[in-house]
C-alpha cells in the first residue's frame, strides 16, 4: 500500500481545523467515552480504515476498554458484553455508515430513541457522521497506522 499523501492536513489546515474542534466537542458531550469508541471502531471496521482503527483502539484500551469487548465488536449482535445502549448506538453507528444500503431504518433510531435523550441523540448521530468523514480522509489517501499498542488492562481477558 502506497500513502497517497502525509501532509494533508497542513495543506488543507483551514478545513481541518474545525474538524478538530468537533472531536474536542464529542469528548466533551453527554455520551460516555467508551460508548464513543466504540462507534468510531465499528465505523472504522466497516471503512476499512486501519488507520482510524489503530488510533481508536490504542485510546479505547488507554480509557480501560477490556481487549475482549474490543476483539467482539464484529459479532456484538452475538455477544452479552454490550449494554443496551451500546447496543442501540452500534446498530445507528451500522445503519449510518451504510446509509445508502440501509436508509437509516426507523428501528434502528427506535432502539437510540429508547435509551439516549435527545441531546445525546443529537451527539451520537454527529459521532457517527464524524468518524465516517474521518475514515475517508485517512482510508482514501491511505495514511498508514501505528504499529504498537499500549498493553491492555489485566482483566482484559
Amino acid at each position: 500500500m502506497t500513502t497517497r499523501m502525509t501532509d494533508h492536513m497542513k495543506r488543507a489546515e483551514a478545513g481541518f481545523r474545525p474538524l478538530f474542534a468537533v472531536e474536542a466537542a464529542i469528548k466533551d458531550s453527554p455520551l460516555e467515552p467508551l460508548l464513543v469508541h466504540l462507534v468510531k471502531l465499528r465505523a472504522s471496521q466497516i471503512n476499512g480504515c486501519a488507520f482510524c482503527l489503530q488510533m481508536h483502539t490504542a485510546e479505547a484500551l488507554k480509557d480501560n476498554e477490556t481487549a475482549l469487548r474490543l476483539h467482539m465488536l464484529p459479532a456484538w449482535r452475538e455477544s452479552s458484553l454490550y449494554s443496551a445502549r451500546e447496543r442501540a448506538a452500534l446498530a445507528w453507528t451500522e445503519a449510518l455508515t451504510r446509509i445508502a444500503e440501509t436508509g437509516a431504518p426507523d428501528a434502528d433510531w427506535a432502539e437510540v430513541e429508547a435509551v439516549f435523550d435527545p441531546d445525546e441523540r443529537a451527539w451520537l448521530t454527529l459521532a457517527i457522521s464524524a468518524i465516517n468523514l474521518w475514515n475517508r480522509v485517512q482510508a482514501g489517501l491511505r495514511v498508514p497506522h501505528a504499529t504498537t499498542l499500549p498493553v491492555p488492562r489485566a482483566d482484559a481477558a
